[in-house]
Order: C-alpha cells, then structure tokens, then sequence
C-alpha cells in the first residue's frame, strides 16, 4: 500500500509538473517580444515624440500669422506663408546654394576620402598609422570651431597662414571668404567630412579579399585596372552609405556659415537652414520661418528618398 501511495502521488504530481514546464516553456516563447518591446519600446516613443511635436508646432505656425515684432497682428494666414517665401528672391537664391553646397562637398569628400584610403591603406607608406590619426582629426572638431579656425588662423587677409604664405610668394593676400565665399566654404566642409568617408572606405578596403587582387595581377591587370574592376565595385555599398548620409548632413549646414560668411556677401554663401535662421531671428517672422523650414523638410526628404532608391536599385542588381 505505500509504494502505491508513492505512486499514486508521483503520477499525480507527474502531469502538474509537466504542465508547468509547458506553460513556462510556452511563456519563454513569448517573452522575447515582450522584453525586446519593454526595452526598445520607451526609446522608440521618446524619439517619435521628439520630432513629431517640433513637426507639428512648425506646420501649425506655417498656417499662421506670427510675427515677434508685431504681437497684436494674429490669426489664420492661410497659404500665405507659403507664397511669402517662394516669391522671396533670397529663398531661391538659398535653395540653389543648398543644392550647390551639398552637391560639391559630396564630389570633393568622396574623390578625397577614397585616395586617403587607399593611400593610407598601402603598407609601404611610412608612419601611416600617426598619418591616419592627424588625417581623421578634423572630423571630431566642432562645426563652429572648424569655422572658427579658417575664417581666424588660415583665410584672415592680415594675419592668416594663407596671408603669411601669400607674402612669401610675394603676392597681395586675397580675402577669401569675401572673394570667393561659396569656394571657401566648400572648401572648409571639405577638410571636416573627408576623414568621415576616409575611415568608411577605409575599413571596407581592410575586407576586400586579397585572393582576387592576386588572381588578376595574375591575370596581367596593372595597379588601375584591379582597383577599377576588383577594388571599387567592392566599396560600392560602403560609397553609398557615405553618400546618403552626407548627403543629409550637407543639408542642414548652418555652424560654419554662422562663424565665417553669415550667409554672405549678400546671399552668397545662405542656404536653406541659414535662411529660416534669419526669418526668424532677423525679420522676427516665426510664420515664414516655419514655412521655410517646410519647404527644407520637403527637399531633405526628395533627397533621402532618391538616395535610399538608388542605393536599393544598386544593391538589388548587385544580388
């Protein structure tokens, strides 16, 4: 009788705990979702509301009349806003140097990041590792301490490193920022984002296979040919991550306009961020203001969504 007591008392304990390791089992299957929703899930909401409520609060003040000048003159403007802006020659103006701006920052940074990196990828180039530091440097200083720095030490027609070098050649010093603004401030974005896409492209040469480098310099492809068809269609996804999201940092350049040119001489060097910065802070009309920086959201977003389709069109006839 009491080994069936022990029996029975095994199988009535055997089903319970079977069932408990079901339920627990059927429990850890759901639990990873949750957890990842219980980490993930605060953040993710956090940063919708971060740029949800901006976007809002600007097209809500687009829509209306706000002037900080004029606080009795109130109320629903309507489109009007909008036609402010695109009938001002100086948004124009804003917009093509915009498009002037990112479009040769992006040619320059990616022709100059490439040949550091394979310059600094080459074994025989003597103390390339101190090379690369000093090389990477200008991408970790500030925009407005970047500005700073050429507009002070380097492009100051009296006392300026370009000056010093001017008069040794014997030559007049050239004001820079006042003759050639938009060169200048090209240049200057220049020097800080090409280490960015140097240290891009030249971590992707680290992982392009040596086997086919050898394979076609047994093949009798000189140095040009295999970086042509063996080294470059390797960076191409590296080439377009860089170019996406310098694209989009181009975009909003506003540090070293503010320091150096601000948006000068004339509208020379203004683009769309310095542009909503000045109807805001200049001319005191927040309601033109929101309506520009719909109109930069608007271009960012074309921008973004062309360079994400052709990114997905390359990478698909790649696969």
């Amino acid at each position: 009788m009491v080994k069936l007591k022990g029996f029975d008392r095994l199988m009535a304990t055997g089903p319970k705990r079977s069932t408990g390791k079901i339920k627990q089992r059927q429990l850890g299957k759901a639990s990873p979702g949750m957890i990842s929703f219980l980490l993930i899930g605060p953040a993710v909401i956090y940063l919708f509301v971060w740029m949800l409520v901006p976007l809002a609060m600007t097209i809500y003040y687009s829509f209306r009349n706000y002037n900080l000048i004029r606080p009795t003159f109130t109320g629903w403007a309507g489109f009007a806003n909008y036609a402010h802006v695109l009938a001002d020659p100086d948004f124009l103006a804003a917009f093509i140097n915009t498009l002037v701006l990112v479009a040769a920052s992006l040619v320059l940074t990616i022709v100059l990041g490439l040949f550091f990196a394979v310059l600094y990828n080459n074994e025989h180039v003597f103390g390339r590792n101190i090379l690369r530091t000093f090389a990477a440097s200008p991408f970790f200083i500030m925009p407005v301490v970047t500005g700073l720095i050429w507009s002070n030490l380097m492009m100051n027609p009296s006392f300026g490193l370009l000056a010093a070098l001017w008069r040794g050649l014997g030559l007049v010093p050239i004001d820079f920022l006042a003759h050639f603004p938009m060169p200048s401030l090209v240049g200057i974005v220049t020097w800080q984002w090409t280490p960015f896409a140097m240290l891009v492209l030249l971590a992707s040469l680290s992982g392009v296979p040596e086997d086919l480098k050898e394979a076609a310099g047994l093949d009798g492809a000189g140095a040009w040919k295999t970086f042509r068809h063996i080294v470059l269609p390797q960076l191409a996804r590296p080439l377009y991550a860089v170019v996406m999201l310098e694209s989009i940092f181009f975009l909003v350049i506003f540090g070293q306009i503010y320091v150096t040119t601000s948006g000068g001489p004339g509208t020379a060097t203004t683009n769309l961020p310095y542009y909503i910065y000045l109807q805001a802070f200049s001319a005191y009309d927040i309601g033109a203001a929101s309506a520009g920086a719909i109109f930069a959201v608007i271009l960012a977003n074309i921008v973004a969504i062309f360079l994400v389709r052709m990114i997905y069109t390359n990478i698909q006839e790649e696969a």
